[in-house]
């Protein structure tokens, strides 16, 4: 919730889509549904990647709305395998750029 503009946030694992934990959100935005819908979107990206036989990893996923921006992050390290962390930003309030700064160096402090 540190980042500029932040709506919400959860650590989800997209094996199951269930978010493992969440801070933020409520009315204006159901992060356990927000979670099990973007799990469909990293699942469809790793299917494509396959079919591509692309070998890269997952940055970043972003969504792009009317007045926000949603960030999906694939954490990398051996303990991270298979979870994601997603974001929603409002649109008017967030440096993107910043956002993907501060998102990466949140996956590089946590602890899973």
């Amino acid at each position: 919730m540190e980042i500029d503009g932040c709506i919400g946030v959860a650590l989800v694992d997209h094996t199951s889509g269930m978010a493992l934990g969440t801070l933020g959100g409520g009315k204006e935005l159901d992060l356990t549904v927000a979670a099990a819908g973007n799990t469909d979107v990293v699942r469809a990206k790793l299917r494509a990647m396959e079919m591509l036989n692309l070998s890269e990893k997952i940055e970043d996923i972003l969504i792009t709305l009317d007045t926000q921006y949603h960030m999906i992050r694939p954490l990398t390290s051996r303990q991270g395998k298979g979870l994601f962390l997603y974001v929603a930003l409002r649109k008017d309030r967030a440096n993107l750029a910043m956002a993907r700064h501060q998102l990466r160096r949140i996956e590089n402090d946590l602890d899973v």
